[in-house]
């Protein structure tokens, strides 16, 4: 049964996708606020899909620590469930990603519109300083800069790998930094077809305020993000 309603889910959800990209493509030319609205209605309409036919639930703490205004969102990435399901939950996000995704049609030029923040993983500090004038510009149009510091998605049994882009960007633009963390591997595995029964809980910790060291600002980063990581994960399998 996991196995026919993984299946499906997968069809419908990509299909939905199409169809936004698709159907949606006039809102290229609309406001880009109006893009990003839509883009948050695709958003709940997947989450909508993941519960009726996958029977994945979603779960969110913290939400309360989401200051008003331009701030730092740093967290886990585990599957490609995060990517999506976050965006309803902020009122403007700019997310960092890997500017590969920037060369595929319809998916790339929304990208663009949106202000996203592409980031060539190649060109190294070259990179870093282009993803931070980037952020720089979206702070202060009053968004929310999402990035996973991790880089690329990570098990939930992997043993961190943290990068410096979240503490780079901390540095550079002096707002408060919300950590986040969630379980979402154990239900929607990397490089996996299944979509496991179960809930997925995003949990959002108190706010890293502006102006600490970036040597100071790392550790606290990481453990914050590990620790609820940790706590989440095994929440999850006891109740399995």
């Amino acid at each position: 049964m996991i196995h026919f309603r993984s299946a499906i889910f997968n069809i419908l959800f990509y299909v939905n996708l199409a169809l936004f990209l698709v159907l949606g493509s006039w809102f290229l030319l609309m406001p880009r606020k109006w893009a990003i609205r839509a883009l948050q209605t695709w958003a709940r309409s997947s989450i909508v899909l993941l519960r009726v036919v996958a029977g994945i639930r979603m779960e969110v703490r913290g939400a309360e620590h989401i200051p008003q205004g331009p701030c730092l969102v740093a967290g886990k990435h585990q599957s490609f469930w995060e990517t999506f399901a976050i965006l309803p939950l902020l009122d403007d996000p700019a997310m960092v990603l890997k500017k590969e995704l920037t060369f595929i049609p319809f998916f790339g030029w929304f990208i663009y519109k949106f202000r996203m923040i592409p980031v060539e993983r190649s060109a190294g500090t070259l990179a870093l300083k282009a993803m931070m004038e980037r952020a720089e510009a979206e702070i202060a149009a009053g968004r929310q800069v999402v990035i996973m510091p991790e880089g690329t998605r990570r098990g939930p049994d992997d043993p961190p790998a943290y990068k410096p882009g979240a503490a780079a960007l901390y540095g550079r633009l002096d707002v408060p930094c919300v950590p986040f963390a969630l379980n979402s591997g154990l239900f929607w595995p990397r490089r996996q077809f299944l979509r496991r029964p179960g809930v997925i809980v995003i949990s959002f910790l108190e706010p890293i305020p502006a102006g600490l060291g970036r040597k100071a600002f790392q550790p606290r980063l990481e453990a914050a993000i590990e620790t609820e990581t940790r706590k989440l994960v095994a929440e999850a399998r006891s109740k399995a």
